[in-house]
């Protein structure tokens, strides 16, 4: 499929044309269609409502279009169509699963003791991550959670998670699946870099310890809205401390550990107990394509459940199935695996490298705009900021961010985001692709520019 590149990064169609365009794909019909009608029909149907990530002014989400090798991998494993949940469905899927999961961790800098599994998403390994937390805290408090519940604690409302208020949204859905509800999560405090406060989060934890159990901390390397990472390594130490368990939630950022100058911002993730990585989010592997880390493997164990027809007692086989709830699990690993080998480590950190500078340099050109607000000091490939032009009322700001957005999204040539720090509307750009430049993301800051000059109070 051609790149695209003269055309919109996505079609202007309102979500009723849209509808209009695409109904006849979903019109199922007793008679099928020829390949090549229906590639004729998706052509022109489908694909212009697309997004195309290639593009330099895609600058809104963590998206990427597949890296070259691995679509090859991606294709192999569509055309074997292998369930890697255990070694009777996929002896080679599984040996190969299990390979590539120890080889990243080994890359990563864990232990030898480390283990990894793939999952559907960030927010998947994140609910298992809490699960496997709690799973600890019912063992402290002489209980099997598997058996019991919720109803094996003795107080079931003195359980506490902490996180960050930037934290992804996925932890609120995590709390909700394991039946602890909202309720049980603290939010803590962030620094002017949107990351955690430690001194704040240690005040917080004098006031709750006599009270409450916190038996996880939740933090994030990479935060969603600006990127920031949470200083790991003094949590870690904090979490030892307190016996907690902790979570580092490093879908969107972890990968970053790899390029030396950034290193530093993860120190201390090794430590953690569970950490996930999403790799279709910086490397370009196609989705869905996630894993979990945790620091000692018999942790998984907590986890396991047997069946009479697989996955039994007595296998000696490796089983990815033990690891995690999906009882069919696609062959993500293998594309993983060719990206890496097609392109080497060398070509992969100078990938993710690239974005890193593009926003670094361009957060040091807009620190020369006085109509510019900066809100943070990027850590990673994302920047937030608003358009302040002189002598703007405060109270119209907020309209002024969300009329810059909706009419950037509305033309099509490029994408940005939106997003809310404490109580400011502000716009967000993220470099993912290589090919998002310093460049293409001042021309954006031309158009947010442009936009702000046409909106009338």
């Amino acid at each position: 499929m051609s790149k695209h590149k003269s055309i919109p990064i996505c079609s202007k169609a309102s979500p009723e044309e849209m509808a209009a365009d695409l109904k006849s794909l979903v019109d199922f019909q007793d008679e099928g269609l020829t390949l090549l009608a229906l590639n004729r029909m998706v052509e022109k149907q489908l694909i212009p409502h697309l997004m195309q990530y290639d593009q330099p002014g895609f600058q809104s989400m963590f998206n990427a279009y597949p890296e070259e090798g691995a679509k090859y991998g991606a294709t192999v494993a569509l055309y074997f169509n292998q369930g890697v949940t255990n070694w009777q469905v996929s002896p080679g899927g599984v040996m190969l699963e299990e390979l590539c999961c120890k080889a990243i961790c080994k890359l990563f800098g864990f232990s030898p003791d480390a283990d990894a599994t793939f999952m559907a998403s960030g927010t998947y390994g994140n609910q298992e991550a809490l699960y496997l937390a709690l799973h600890k805290q019912a063992e402290k408090e002489g209980f099997d959670l598997a058996e019991k519940g919720l109803k094996g604690f003795k107080d079931p409302s003195r359980l506490i998670v902490l996180t960050s208020k930037d934290a992804h949204f996925s932890v609120k859905h995590a709390a909700r699946m394991l039946g602890l509800g909202e309720e049980c999560l603290r939010f803590l405090p962030v620094d002017s870099n949107r990351r955690i406060s430690v001194h704040k989060m240690k005040e917080i934890i004098m006031k709750l310890q006599k009270s409450k159990d916190i038996f996880c901390v939740f933090i994030t390397a990479g935060t969603t809205s600006t990127g920031s990472v949470d200083p790991i390594l003094p949590i870690a130490e904090i979490c030892e401390e307190i016996g907690a368990w902790l979570h580092v939630d490093g879908a969107y950022g972890f990968a970053y550990r790899l390029v030396l100058e950034w290193n530093y911002l993860f120190e201390g993730a090794e430590l953690a107990d569970s950490l996930c990585w999403n790799p279709h989010k910086q490397l370009g592997i196609p989705i869905p394509n996630s894993l979990l880390f945790v620091k000692r493997w018999e942790d998984f164990g907590r986890m396991t459940v047997y069946s009479d027809y697989f996955n039994r007692r007595e296998d000696s086989e490796p089983n990815p199935g033990l690891k995690s709830p999906p009882s069919t699990r696609p062959f993500s690993a293998l594309s993983l695996v060719t990206s890496l080998r097609y392109q080497g480590i060398t070509k992969v950190i100078e990938r993710l490298r690239a974005p890193l500078v593009a926003i670094k340099m361009f957060y040091e050109r807009l620190k020369k705009e006085d109509d510019i607000e900066i809100c943070h000091q990027p850590d990673l490939g994302i920047l937030c900021f608003r358009i302040v032009p002189d002598g703007y009322p405060e109270k119209e700001l907020d309209n002024l961010q969300r009329y810059v957005y909706d009419s950037i999204m509305a033309e099509r040539e490029r994408t940005i985001s939106l997003t809310k720090l404490d109580d400011k509307i502000v716009l967000r750009v993220v470099a993912i692709d290589p090919v998002v430049t310093t460049k293409a993301l001042m021309e954006t800051i031309s158009r947010v520019k442009a936009l702000a000059k046409e909106y009338k109070k």
